[in-house]
């Protein structure tokens, strides 16, 4: 039997590139969703929500397909941290995450529809933020479109000027485990 496709259920071009680097054909299928984004939520069950119902959506309609949905948010100060709603609220969430650690939470949901194929898998990173003043706020987001960024970052981006370091997976941090997608993957019979 030849391998499933596997389709992407994120318009993310972020995990788009990433994914592309683990060498699995793929296709991208934006899931027609709308994602919680409730910040008192707790940040793993926000993210594997969300990542199983873009799955979901999109194996619902591609069932011979493997579709891999995912989820990323930040998390601080017990509150979930999701896309900036505007500049006002990028600055915001730059001005809370200045000087201090943070959590980033990614959540990964496998489906195949055809044979029900359900598998889960999540990743959690920690970052840490330089001491960032006004001026430092308003030269990073005249440079780094911060909107479609959980938490209002990028730290593939410009990072430089915000992040004094992390730990945990990088790519994790940019929106695709790919340690944990290989691993998810290669469960899949995808990878070898």
């Amino acid at each position: 039997m030849a391998a499933s496709p596997l389709i992407l259920a994120s318009a993310s071009p972020r995990r788009h590139e990433l994914l592309a680097q683990l060498g699995v054909p793929f296709t991208v299928v934006t899931a027609g969703v709308t994602e919680l984004e409730d910040p008192a939520a707790d940040p793993r069950a926000l993210v594997a929500h969300n990542a199983a119902l873009k799955a979901d959506w999109v194996a619902a309609r591609h069932p011979q397909a493997i579709v891999l949905g995912a989820d990323t948010t930040v998390f601080l100060d017990g509150a979930v941290l999701n896309k900036p709603s505007d500049p006002a609220d990028a600055r915001a969430m730059l001005r809370r995450l200045s000087g201090r650690t943070h959590t980033v939470f990614t959540g990964l949901a496998i489906r195949r529809a055809a044979d029900g194929l359900r598998r889960e898998a999540d990743a959690t990173s920690e970052v840490t933020f330089l001491p960032l003043d006004e001026g430092a706020i308003e030269d990073y987001l005249a440079r780094v479109h911060t909107l479609d960024k959980a938490g209002g970052y990028s730290i593939q981006d410009r990072g430089d000027l915000v992040v004094a370091g992390y730990r945990g997976s990088y790519s994790n941090i940019m929106g695709l485990p790919l340690e944990t997608t290989k691993q998810i993957l290669t469960q899949c019979g995808l990878l070898s």
